[in-house]
Parts: C-alpha cells; sequence; structure tokens
C-alpha cells in the first residue's frame, strides 16, 4: 500500500511564500515521477509543476516564475516552493505521484490535499 501525505498549507499574505511538502510511502519500488496539482472551488484539478526522476520539470504557465519543484529521491518527497503568492492561488493543493510497486504494477497515486488560502 502506498501513501502520499502533504503538509505547509495555511494562510498567508499576498506577496507571501510558503513550501509544501510531500512525503511518499509503503511499498515503493521506484517513483518515476512526481507532481503538484490544485482545484478551487468550482473549478477543475489543474497540474502545477511536475519532476521526473531524472529531475526534469515543466510548469503551468500561471506558476512559472513563482513556484519551484523540488524532489528528494532517496526520501520520496516532493517539494512545492511558492513565492510571491496571489489571492487566485487559493485552492487545496494535491500531491501526485507515478510509483512503481514492483516490475509490473505502476500506479498514480494522490495524496488527502492540504489547503493554502492567500487573503489580507
Amino acid at each position: 500500500q502506498v501513501q502520499l501525505v502533504e503538509s505547509g498549507g495555511g494562510l498567508v499574505q499576498p506577496g507571501g511564500s510558503l513550501r509544501l511538502s510531500c512525503a511518499a510511502s509503503g511499498s515503493i519500488f521506484s517513483i518515476s515521477a512526481m507532481g503538484w496539482y490544485r482545484q478551487a472551488p468550482g473549478k477543475q484539478r489543474e497540474l502545477l509543476a511536475a519532476i521526473t526522476r531524472s529531475g526534469s520539470t515543466n510548469y503551468a504557465g500561471s506558476v512559472k516564475g513563482r513556484f519551484t519543484i523540488s524532489m528528494d529521491n532517496a526520501n520520496k518527497m516532493v517539494y512545492l516552493q511558492m513565492n510571491n503568492l496571489k489571492p487566485e492561488d487559493t485552492a487545496v493543493y494535491y500531491c501526485n505521484a507515478d510509483i512503481r510497486t514492483s516490475w509490473a504494477a505502476r500506479n498514480d497515486y494522490w495524496g488527502q490535499g492540504t489547503q493554502v488560502t492567500v487573503s489580507s
């Protein structure tokens, strides 16, 4: 069984910063990629940033230059550094991972989400 647990969300003023963390645990053979999504009320879940095991990254246009994704392969962690936060960044943020639990078994896993609220 695989678990993803996010932490680091909270309330921050516009222009502020937050760092989200996500820890993967359980029967993990390998992690191919990890990413961060968010979902605001009444909107679809959107991909913000993703990183592969080799370190390749990609970002949504709305967060490029403000958010940075990083991965600690050894500790099965992924981080999202969020700077210059705006009220429109308010959402529930989810961690996602492409994980093999064996050579033959590869699945997508999600964390439970962490709330980020940007407000003065």
